[in-house]
């Protein structure tokens, strides 16, 4: 689907919303005594959790969604009606709605709002529609087991999702993306590509194959060569630290429930979940004056957080990650510029990896955050000079912020029109306030430098993912793990493939050499079921003639070439080769 406006995207938000609400109606009239918990509208569509002896088949599903478009032709008008907290839990004690109970229990104001369409009344805060008519397009997707309010020791509940839009096209065009999504699934990929797996020996954590590893390398050696061009320098700090550590940068209070602790003989240690702390350590060690600033420290630093098994999502969400990390140490009068190299090299890779659409966005401080209003101010103030100044249209997302610093976020846009927020930079005065970090300045007194957290990939797993399905796991010639493949046509051209696939090997290109006893239509059908870009055939011709017969990915025959010439198409395909 086009990417639709922030105006648009609210009126969605409320079309879905009200969708949750016609479900929640069309489950009870349906299924008396089905309790409600909550029903929020998310960024494809909307869901409600239910709570049911029964499970709900597919069945079920087709029979709801029947109902639901019965209550849309109905033309039932929303109304708002304000009541106190003691009159909500009448209302809803009647009914015997428990989950609403407890939740009018966590809620501070005294007055409380609900909702009417129809007969069916709810506990919600708004906004909506004004007539189900407005619903012009719904369809009822999966359900799902979900835990009440996330946490495990509660009742397993049942959450049915849905969408819903303006106009069936927009229906039918999602759903499409819907199917293209199943079959670009990185997770499904992973396995018929032969990159990685998981397993119940370290739940969460991926198991990188050999095709993977290349696959993951090859970001990795594209990642330091552009950091080393940007003035980087690489760091590698400890996964293991110590537990005070944590409290002295302010993580142990917002990370504690997603760390692992260990116990030893020198006290408390933390799997560290992040990589900022050891980098002041680094920084630290040294006495600094003005003229060592900035300082630009990268780090491809493997954390470790604790996930729930439910959240846990293939490479997208893991328990183990590498940060593509970097913390600059700079002077006040320095961050403009280094915000701006580093939004040019994040833009600049983004366009590398086949990503045109990027958006940003300046996220603001949280509520949960640390330091004072001074800082914070100053913090925003200087990244929102250096998106100006860079004339870089962007959002505000109030209370989006780190802890301990106000960010910009950037949102790529992937071949399906989905968007997902990977880079990131993080401005921080408290950290190096924390850990007491300074510099000998032009008068020779001691001032705290400013530390400026950025990442490109956000974590190299998860853009891994991205990429997958971005690609459909067909991936350009300068990132695919097996760029070419030599296939003999029969066993007395197995000398000719080798020598050329030495060759090919020898000119630094990532090779594999396919010279078993099969007929070569099946081994052209397995290179291009295994989306290899290229694929080299070797006969009587080609071995007299000391060319290859090439085939592109795609079915698409290229025809006799030489050797040379082969490798000169190659390095065209591969940015920085040529």
């Amino acid at each position: 689907m086009p990417k639709i406006s922030k105006t648009q995207a609210e009126e969605l938000v409320r079309l879905r919303h009200s969708a949750a609400h016609v479900l929640a109606q069309a489950v009870q009239t349906l299924y008396p005594g089905t309790k409600l918990a909550i029903g929020p509208a998310i960024e494809t569509g909307f869901y409600y959790d239910l709570d049911r002896d029964e499970p709900f088949t597919e069945d079920d599903l087709a029979r709801i969604e029947s109902k639901m478009k019965e209550i849309v032709e109905a033309g039932q008008e929303f109304s708002r009606e304000e009541v106190s907290k003691k009159e909500a839990a009448e209302f809803f004690k009647k009914r015997g709605e428990i989950y609403k109970i407890q939740i009018l229990e966590d809620i501070p104001e005294p007055t409380v709002s609900l909702y009417r369409n129809g007969p069916f009344v709810d506990l919600c805060r708004g906004n909506h529609i004004k007539n189900t008519r407005e619903i012009k397009a719904l369809k009822l997707l999966s359900v799902a087991g979900a835990y009440w309010r996330g946490d495990e020791r509660n009742k397993m509940l049942q959450r049915i999702y849905g969408t819903a839009f303006f106009s069936k096209e927009d229906l039918e065009s999602h759903l499409k993306q819907i199917e293209e999504a199943k079959k670009r699934d990185h997770r499904k990929l992973g396995k018929e590509l032969d990159l990685f797996s998981f397993h119940p020996e370290a739940p969460g954590v991926p198991f990188y194959h050999p095709k993977g590893q290349r696959l993951y390398e090859t970001l990795v050696d594209y990642w330091r060569k552009e950091h080393l061009r940007e003035g980087y320098q690489e760091i590698r700090t400890p996964m293991l630290l110590r537990e005070d550590l944590w409290k002295q940068s302010g993580h142990y209070e917002h990370y504690r429930d997603n760390m692992f602790f260990s116990k030893t003989e020198e006290g408390m240690m933390a799997v560290k979940p992040m990589n900022c702390p050891g980098s002041t350590l680094v920084y630290g060690n040294t006495l600094r004056s003005y003229r060592d600033l900035p300082l630009r420290l990268s780090e491809l630093g493997l954390v470790h957080r604790y996930e729930r098994s439910g959240v846990v999502h293939g490479l997208f969400r893991v328990k183990a990650f590498t940060i593509d990390d970097a913390h600059i140490f700079c002077r006040e009068d320095q961050i403009e510029a280094e915000v701006t190299q580093v939004i040019r090299l994040i833009l600049r890779s983004y366009k590398t990896f086949g990503f045109e659409e990027v958006s940003l966005a300046l996220s603001t401080r949280p509520k949960d955050s640390m330091g004072s209003d001074e800082l914070w101010e100053r913090a925003t103030a200087g990244l929102k000079r250096a998106l100006e100044e860079n004339k870089i249209e962007f959002e505000i997302h109030p209370g989006g912020g780190a802890f301990y610093g106000p960010k910009i976020d950037f949102e790529i846009t992937d071949s399906l029109g989905r968007q997902w927020q990977c880079g990131t930079i993080q401005l921080d005065f408290q950290m190096p306030e924390r850990f007491q970090l300074t510099y000998v300045d032009r008068d020779g007194k001691e001032k705290r430098p400013v530390m400026v957290h950025r990442a490109v990939f956000g974590s190299v797993e998860r853009f891994l993912g991205i990429l997958i399905e971005h690609y459909g796991g067909a991936f350009p010639l300068w990132l695919a793990p097996v760029q070419v493949r030599v296939a003999s046509i029969s066993e007395k051209h197995s000398e000719g493939a080798q020598k050329i696939f030495q060759k090919l090997s020898a000119e630094g290109f990532r090779v594999e050499l396919d010279i078993r006893p099969e007929k070569i239509g099946y081994k052209i059908r397995e290179a291009e079921v295994e989306k290899i870009p290229y694929t080299c055939v070797v006969g009587d011709r080609e071995v007299q003639s000391e060319r290859v017969s090439v085939r592109a990915r795609g079915r698409k025959e290229i025809g006799d070439q030489s050797l040379p010439d082969f490798v000169k198409m190659l390095r065209q395909d591969i940015p920085g080769s040529r």
